[in-house]
This record gives C-alpha cells, structure tokens and sequence, in this order.
C-alpha cells in the first residue's frame, strides 16, 4: 500500500477568492480556474507562506491521502471531501508525518486570525453562484461620497442586479471585475468587497447590495469603482465567504472592533438587526477606528444609530495631542469589554486592515488577565463554537 500523505487544500466553500495565497506562493503550487483556488500536490513543499495571509483560514486545510487528490478533482469540488478512512496505513503514515511540518501546522493554527466557524444560528450561504467564467451583471443605483477628508476617499456604491438573483448575506464579500487586461494579456482579476447592506438589500424589497469602497492611489479597481456613476455596469463575482456570519439569534450580542472600510459588515449587520428585532434588543457594541470624524465612514449616519441598539467608540487618531487606536479604548473599557467576553451569548468580529489585529490581540490579552483568564485559551474556546471571526486585508 502506498505510504500516506499530508495533502495541502483549500475549502472552496470558505475560500472568498481574493487570490492573495496564489500572489504570496513563492513556487506557484497555487492556482485558479473560473470557479476554484487550488494546490498542486507535486509543486507545492508545504512551506507555508500561504497561510498567515489568507483572510478567512480556509487555506488551512489538509488531507492524509494515500493518493492525492488531481488538480481536476480540486478544481470540480463545492466542498472538502472528508477525511478518508486509511485503515491500517493511517496510524503508521500519520506517525511518520515530519515533525517541522507538524510544527508549522501548530504555529498557523495559533493565529490571531486562524480558521473560523459560522455561528451556529446563521443562514446557510450561497457561495461563488458566479463565477469569473460566468459573472453577473450589476447596474449602478448610486455613488456617494462618504468622507470629508481628501485623502481618504470613501464611497458607498449601490449595485442593481436586476432578475438575478444574488442572495448575499451580512459579512460576505462579492468581487468586482475590472475591465481591461493586465500587462501579460490576461484579464484582470475580480477585487474583493464586503457587502455593507443586509441581506433584503440596502431598500428592504428591491434586489440591490452595497459596497464600502476606500480609493486607493493607483489602485485599479478601486479607482474604477469610485469613478462609477448611475447606469453605468459593471462584473461582478461571487458571493464569497461561508463563516463571517450574523447569528440568527435576537440574543445574540455583537462585539464589533474595525477600522476604515471594515466597517462594511458592521453596517450589514447593524442594518439587519434594526430591521429584524429593532428597538427589543440592543446587545451590540462597536470600536470604530480612524484618523479623524472626516475620514471615518458613515460618521453622520452612524450619530443617529439609537444607543440603544447599538454602543458606539468612535475613536480618533489623529484628534488632539494623545494618539487613540481602537485597541487603546478597549482597554480604557475594559470592564465593559470583559463583561462581553464573558457572556457565552456574545460573538466577536474584527476586521479591517491586518496591521490592526496586533493592537487589538494586545487589547484582548489585557483585558482576558484582568478576567484571570487565559486570552489564547477563551479565543480558541469562541472560534470553535462559531463566536470569534477575523478578517483583515
């Protein structure tokens, strides 16, 4: 019988496509198709470059094989097979797995920002309905401005998909294609945006998605897409992500930490608890962090949020003498923060850009020891019942 082999994967129902693992491998062992990321198992050496950069910890996966699965099996799957049985084989192939390579796997599940798992109560999502062989097409309703500051151009971007269905819900993502090609002749890949309107679209009724969109200075498809304008369309891909999800529970509570354009799931799930269960129950706390009130998106709109359904620290960086990030005001409330984590209803999301995520692990650390706590042992305890999720780019 063949020795077994640890196989690297992707889950390509987790996967949200943003291509960052196949732009990080350093021997292109990865690669897509229109529909599916995947490993080629006699290119890639396990060296694990990949991991720490994926947002959503779906390239954390493995398999013990005794023959690897083909790139044309990876590239027809919707979800990981499971883990076949080996027999006899198992034990003694798993036993004689190299120990680094076993040390690497603990070390990449030790981060911050390791493989999440959907809230137990939240909706079932669809998942890469389209795809870059077959996008939908999206009309533009609108393109507003969200910021005051210049140099942080901020857009809310509202698309029409018409009779096509596009069932996104709060805290997945959708790429959008950017016309042209890129240097090499090839089209260019699909950007990925979290959607910042509920599931039922941002006018309850109508078949519509919004986007947070921050123009970057030479960025391709964020220039294209804050330069949109009504009726102008535009190709879209997804829904993408299958973990970063609302609970489906009115008894849910919210602890939500982000920073400039991570703010847009916040939104949706802001949105959807106002529409759903309204003024019976709050339950939601946010850290939202940026340079100034001009810079900080949806400023006014959020002011007029009731308090109490959602408790707002907007926090400043660039306001009077003291710099203030989001993890400083987490400590300044930490025995609200602690109260949080330790009410089992509680779920946490973080996102925005990764050089957040540092602070804010420091943030929860501090506050975790002040509960006598282990910070590591409580988040690995959340992730695993679907109550602690991270995504940063």
């Amino acid at each position: 019988m063949t020795a077994p082999v640890k196989q690297h994967l992707i889950d390509p129902e987790i996967c949200i496509r943003c291509y960052t693992c196949e732009m990080t491998c350093p021997i292109g062992a990865i690669q897509h198709d229109d529909t599916n990321v995947v490993v080629d198992p006699e290119t890639c050496n396990s060296c694990m470059d990949c991991i720490p950069v994926c947002p959503t910890g779906s390239i954390d996966e493995w398999r013990v094989v005794t023959t690897p699965y083909s790139l044309d099996e990876q590239y027809g799957w919707d979800e990981l097979p499971p883990q076949e049985d080996l027999g006899e084989a198992s034990a003694g192939g798993i036993e004689a797995l190299d120990e680094a390579m076993a040390a690497l796997l603990a070390e990449a599940h030790a981060g911050a920002g390791g493989k999440s798992r959907a809230p137990a109560s939240a909706a079932k999502p669809s998942v890469n309905l389209y795809t870059l062989g077959k996008p939908a097409t999206a009309k533009v309703q609108g393109n507003y401005r969200l910021t005051d500051d210049p140099e942080h151009d901020v857009r809310h971007i509202i698309l029409d998909f018409g009779a096509l269905p596009m069932p996104v819900l709060e805290g997945q993502s959708i790429g959008i294609i950017p016309p042209g090609e890129d240097a090499e002749g090839n089209p260019h890949l699909p950007r990925l945006y979290s959607v910042s309107s509920p599931r039922d679209g941002e006018r309850p009724g109508y078949n519509n998605v919004s986007l947070t969109v921050k123009r970057e200075g030479g960025g391709l498809c964020s220039n294209f897409v804050c330069d949109l304008k009504p009726g102008d369309t535009v190709q879209v891909t997804g829904p993408f992500g299958a973990t970063f999800l609302l609970p489906d529970d009115a008894q849910a509570r919210l602890l939500m930490i982000c920073t400039g354009t991570g703010s847009a799931p916040m939104r949706a799930f802001t949105m959807r608890r106002n529409r759903t269960v309204g003024g019976r129950s709050g339950g939601m706390v946010m850290f939202f962090g940026a340079r100034t009130p001009e810079s900080l998106p949806y400023f006014g709109p959020l002011k007029k949020v009731p308090s109490d359904l959602l408790e707002k620290h907007l926090v400043y960086s660039r306001v009077g003498e003291a710099k203030e990030y989001v993890q400083d005001r987490m400590m300044a409330e930490e025995e609200r923060v602690a109260e949080l984590l330790s009410d089992p209803r509680t779920h946490v999301y973080v996102c925005g850009l990764r050089g957040m995520e540092d602070g804010v692990e420091r943030a929860f650390t501090s506050v975790a020891e002040s509960m006598g706590q282990s910070w590591v042992a409580l988040r690995d305890v959340m992730r695993d019942e679907g109550r602690y999720h991270v995504e940063t780019y």
